[in-house]
């Protein structure tokens, strides 16, 4: 863990203005927790959801996720309706168990009030804001740019964009933190640079 860290740390100590971190599977160890609630509600539409679907499309707003479920599987759903009962089963019954990714939670700690802080999510914001909370990490964050804060979530660069204009850093002195494909196109497509924190 901390040969990681100490790699995190040579990625990122190059002079940006502010980190924006992801929130699952890159801060919090939740990843199994929200492909067991998007199973979960699934099921109840009469889908055998493939967790590996997930993966796929980590850091796409919930929204989007349960509207690509809908194309897949070939079943006909509200995802309006799909997204807030998988957002609600997940707070209620997987948020309180949260872990963080220590060596990723540690380097925000050690950062914040040297640099500006940002979380940029495909959640939703209240989501987002107590999975935050129960990793103790919420009081060093300054923006939360979560699900329907932009018109566009990820893949797009609009979160990412949003999250440096509310800090007042322009997009090339930020540093991206994130889990997913999704997430790096973001950056990328935002003029940030990157660091993929599950190929460390």
């Amino acid at each position: 863990m901390d040969a990681k860290y100490q790699q995190l740390l040579a990625v990122t100590n190059k002079g940006y203005d502010a980190f924006l971190y992801d929130c699952d599977g890159t801060l919090a160890d939740n990843m199994h927790a929200h492909k067991a609630a998007y199973v979960q509600t699934a099921a109840n539409y009469g889908i055998e959801l493939d967790p590996e679907l997930i993966t796929e499309l980590a850091g796409w707003p919930t929204v989007d996720v349960s509207a690509e479920i809908s194309k897949r599987y070939g079943v006909a759903f509200d995802p309006e309706k799909f997204a807030t009962e998988k957002s609600t089963l997940y707070y209620e019954s997987y948020i309180g168990h949260t872990q963080p990714i220590e060596f990723v939670a540690r380097h925000l700690q050690e950062h914040a009030g040297k640099v500006r802080i940002g979380i940029v999510s495909g959640g939703r914001p209240r989501t987002v804001t107590k999975t935050l909370e129960v990793l103790g990490l919420l009081q060093y964050v300054e923006v939360i740019v979560g699900a329907g804060d932009t018109q566009r979530g990820k893949p797009y660069p609009d979160p990412f964009l949003a999250a440096a204009e509310q800090l007042g850093v322009e997009p090339a002195k930020c540093m991206v933190f994130e889990d997913g494909q999704p997430g790096v196109d973001a950056a990328i497509a935002a003029g940030m640079q990157w660091v993929r924190i599950d190929l460390l």
